[in-house]
């Protein structure tokens, strides 16, 4: 065979697992969502209400850490599904809520304001209409996938 072929074939193949023609469905993704968000919006509830009050990163290492392995979890189940949302409005909010959160980490005497920001651009993110959250900014429409 072809080797220019062949190269072809496997970038194909490539691209149709992480950009499947619709987004995959895992029977088991809503519950662990529902799991997840919960413990995610709690322990991040945790870190942000306590940071006013001078909590030490100590007294704040459980609830960070399960912020964090929550949220990671949550981006790993919705990138499973399909990496097109990177570039749609759901996607783009969990990006800008990252930076947030990393600009946040960076400057420690003003983390709470950028905390606060993710937080809103998350809220937004999360309950903002399908047609905002599945817009394709690389395709310029609303791509209709399931939720």
């Amino acid at each position: 065979m072809d080797p220019l072929h062949e190269e072809r074939l496997a970038r194909s193949k490539l691209r149709t697992l992480l950009f499947p023609e619709a987004p995959r469905r895992f029977p088991w993704a809503r519950p662990a969502q529902l799991v997840l968000r919960s413990l995610h919006i709690a322990a991040m509830a945790m870190v942000v209400g306590a940071i006013p009050f001078g909590a030490s990163f100590e007294a704040l290492r459980l609830p960070i850490l399960l912020t964090l392995a929550s949220g990671v979890l949550l981006f790993a189940i919705d990138l499973a599904r399909d990496l097109a949302i990177l570039g749609q409005g759901s996607g783009v909010a969990v990006l800008l809520k990252l930076v947030m959160l990393g600009l946040g980490a960076l400057q420690p005497a003003e983390r709470l304001p950028w905390y606060l920001a993710a937080t809103l651009v998350a809220s937004v993110g999360s309950h903002m209409p399908g047609s905002w959250r599945h817009f394709s900014l690389l395709h310029w429409k609303v791509m209709r996938y399931p939720d």
